[in-house]
């Protein structure tokens, strides 16, 4: 069958008693959804699960056999009931390890910080054969082992790990993308990319702040597998920063 004709799915293992018990109001569903649809996959379903091992694990494998990806949310922090990473290793049949950049990464991060505790060695621990996923946010990586995706349960962090992973995927249709450059705090013009992305459902834009020349700007980085959606995306986002009177650079600064 030919790519194009193809339906990729995924599905979503979000894990925590916190989400169950509703002290945690989830967010993830929302974000990791819209992101898969911009790669051409599509979400097909997601279980809520407790930090039981074996739950996770009988979660992980039913949903993994039935889709093209399994992505997972939470569980793979530093203390004792971040127990994601056993579970998936459980489920794949494979050791856990301590993955070596993982550990330098962390060593890096924390240098200031108190240096690499035993807890925080946890977050270097992956099943053995992983790869990592950048985080630009807090350090500890997000995990890919095949087709299994293991992401952090703090949706900020999970946005980056998402970002990280963007035309990674094999999907349904090829990734297109437009920059845009605006000397700018990011803050000032959230709004406006908030409302520009909700208007288009098949695009994601990413915002990229930077400090040059004593100057704070960002760029902006508009997704899309729809060349006339990712057009109208654009339209749309250059209008808005116009009508508020922002300057913006076509291509990015």
């Amino acid at each position: 069958m030919p790519t194009s004709e193809k339906i990729w799915t995924a599905g979503l293992v979000i894990i925590g008693d916190e989400i169950l018990s509703g002290r945690t109001h989830d967010k993830n569903i929302a974000q990791v959804a819209s992101w898969l649809q911009v790669q051409g996959i599509r979400l097909s379903e997601v279980r809520v699960v407790p930090d039981i091992e074996e739950r996770i694990a009988e979660a992980v494998n039913a949903l993994r056999a039935v889709n093209d990806y399994l992505f997972t949310t939470g569980g793979i922090g530093p203390t004792h009931d971040d127990i994601t990473v056993d579970a998936v290793a459980k489920a794949l049949g494979v050791e856990v390890v301590v993955h070596p950049q993982a550990r330098a990464i962390l060593e890096k991060y924390y240098a200031d910080k108190g240096g690499l505790t035993e807890g925080r060695l946890r977050m270097a621990r992956v099943p053995d054969g992983a790869e990592l996923i950048a985080n630009r946010m807090s350090g500890a990586p997000g995990i890919r082992r095949d087709n299994v995706i293991l992401m952090a349960g703090v949706p900020h962090i999970t946005a980056g790990m998402l970002d990280a992973l963007t035309g990674e995927l094999e999907g349904g249709a090829p990734l297109l993308t437009e920059t845009i450059g605006c000397w700018t705090a990011e803050s000032e013009v959230a709004g406006i990319l908030r409302e520009v992305e909700q208007a288009h459902e098949n695009c994601q834009i990413g915002s990229y702040p930077f400090f040059r020349e004593g100057r704070v700007g960002a760029n902006f980085v508009i997704r899309s597998t729809s060349e006339e959606d990712l057009r109208s995306c654009v339209d749309s986002l250059t209008d808005g920063l116009a009508t508020a009177g922002y300057d913006f650079t076509p291509g990015g600064i």
